[in-house]
């Protein structure tokens, strides 16, 4: 396998140029931007993430819908809806094969978390130790607390690691609100980034395999995990610092895989 302090100026450059807010859209991180406060910001920021699936233009529509639905603030818009409220309000929802049901169903979970712990940070964080390596238990915990309530088994839109999962979404979700650079906004000022995984996807693996950062051939946590252990190598202060703008090869029109 290459060692990847190999592509360490090449990565920087691309870092450099397209890891920038001009490049974001349509990336469903955007939502996040709109809100200044941060329990806005993570409960935007998890609906966003968990519906990151399918056509992009589809996921934007979808997340833009809810998001209209809960007003200026999510936050408050969840803490003061019943239950009940909830199920009727996104009773004619669909995306893809996410009914209002099944999202009703998670928002009762991040209602439920927010009002035990003030805030899904707060929830995020009774999870999360000093000794631990990563998120991933933390992420464990996380998952658990907001679908305890559910009676699906897996329930899909969060996925746990403890399954194998490799929580592309969630760990996207992470990465939104601890990062906070241009494309990153940030919030979550006491989980470090040094323990975040890399949110992987098909596209990642892929350029992950060609740039011989994983041998691996499924994309499961333990490739996530070896992917994100080779970018440490570079910065260990930030191992998914390079996510953003390598997820763009290929996509964004002006980015060609072969930058790297």
């Amino acid at each position: 396998m290459v060692h990847v302090t190999e592509h360490r100026e090449r990565l920087q450059r691309l870092y450099e140029s397209y890891n920038r807010r001009e490049f974001v859209h349509p990336d469903p991180v955007e939502f996040l931007y709109a809100y200044s406060d941060v329990r806005d910001r993570e409960v935007a920021g998890l609906i966003a993430a968990s519906l990151a699936y399918g056509n992009v233009r589809q996921i934007l529509r979808s997340v833009s819908r809810i998001l209209a639905a809960m007003g200026e603030s999510p936050y408050g818009f969840l803490i003061d809806a019943s239950e009940a409220y909830l199920f009727e309000t996104f009773r004619d929802f669909r995306h893809r094969f996410t009914s209002g049901t099944d999202l009703s169903i998670m928002l009762v979970g991040v209602k439920r978390a927010c009002e035990r712990h003030g805030s899904l940070q707060g929830c995020f964080e009774q999870g999360l130790k000093g000794s631990h390596e990563t998120v991933i238990p933390a992420l464990g915990a996380f998952v658990r607390e907001l679908t305890g309530h559910a009676r699906q088994e897996p329930f899909y839109l969060l996925p746990s690691p403890e399954r194998g999962s490799a929580c592309k979404r969630l760990n996207l979700f992470l990465r939104w609100m601890v990062r906070n650079d241009q494309v990153d906004p940030g919030g979550w000022d006491q989980v470090s980034a040094a323990k975040l995984i890399v949110p992987l996807d098909t596209h990642m693996h892929r350029i992950a395999l060609r740039l011989g950062l994983t041998s691996r051939r499924q994309a499961n946590l333990l490739t996530a995990c070896e992917i994100t252990e080779a970018f440490r190598a570079i910065d260990p202060a930030d191992p998914v610092k390079y996510d953003f703008c390598i997820t763009r090869l290929g996509i964004h029109p002006d980015l060609d895989p072969e930058d790297l």
